[in-house]
């Protein structure tokens, strides 16, 4: 992997085929983040049953294709605490590039919510984003984090409809023993995004799509049709 900050987008930058963060029955990890509002806490200090906790960057079509769908969970999980870690831009362009400060990287999540309507809880790390590394370090895995600071459901590339399931069965008490899939967003979505990212986004998307097909769509998604999930309630320990 190469700067964490990188200027320009390349599959290289990711070890797509090997997810480092943790898995269900892990402890989550645990650190300092700031909201918006420049309130710190740590992550895993927070109210709801459980905490539903998605990485994302204005940059990243993923994120920002499935933010219609996370937003109907946020309003029916009234129990439950929704976050997003604004993480490094997945897909800097000219107009909206690579994190060069702390400073740089809270005004891009300020934008999420302002320009985005982001209504989501969004929770910043460090400049060189540690506690983001910690989790893996994807641009748009999820997690569902338990009170005993447990993962209980994860997935690399977030899928809001396994969320959607893992949530269901979380209320009704029932084992989450799910799979989830990746899921392209609509040409359309990513062109959008990319569009605003501004010049060279598109561009490095392009040229690195045979890779992240081939990885995400096809390598990725085999495993989990041939993995056997990991069954776990809403109240493991780790």
């Amino acid at each position: 992997m190469g700067d964490y900050n990188y200027g320009q987008f390349s599959a290289d930058q990711y070890d797509l085929l090997n997810f480092a963060g943790p898995k269900p029955g892990e402890k989550c990890p645990d650190g300092e983040v700031e909201a918006l509002d420049g309130s710190r806490h740590r992550l895993l200090d927070f109210q709801g049953d459980f905490l539903v906790l998605e990485m994302g960057s204005a940059t990243c079509p993923l994120f920002q294709g499935r933010r219609p769908a996370m937003r109907d969970l946020d309003w029916n999980y009234s129990e439950v605490d929704f976050a997003v870690l604004y993480v490094r831009e997945a897909h800097p362009g000219r107009t909206i590039g690579a994190h060069a400060s702390q400073d740089d990287k809270r005004k891009q999540a300020q934008a999420l919510r302002d320009r985005d309507a982001e209504h989501r809880r969004i929770l910043l790390d460090d400049f060189d984003g540690k506690l983001h590394a910690a989790l893996g370090g994807f641009p748009n895995s999820v997690f569902i984090i338990n009170r005993n600071g447990c993962v209980v459901f994860f997935s690399d590339w977030n899928d809001p409809k396994a969320v959607g399931v893992a949530l269901a069965r979380l209320r009704r008490g029932e084992a989450l023993d799910i799979r989830s899939y990746f899921k392209p967003v609509p040409p359309s979505v990513s062109l959008r995004v990319l569009k605003a990212a501004g010049p060279g986004a598109l561009w490095d998307f392009l040229s690195s799509l045979p890779a992240l097909v081939w990885k995400n769509l096809i390598v990725r998604n085999y495993r989990q049709i041939i993995g056997k999930p990991v069954a776990l309630d809403g109240n493991t320990a780790c």
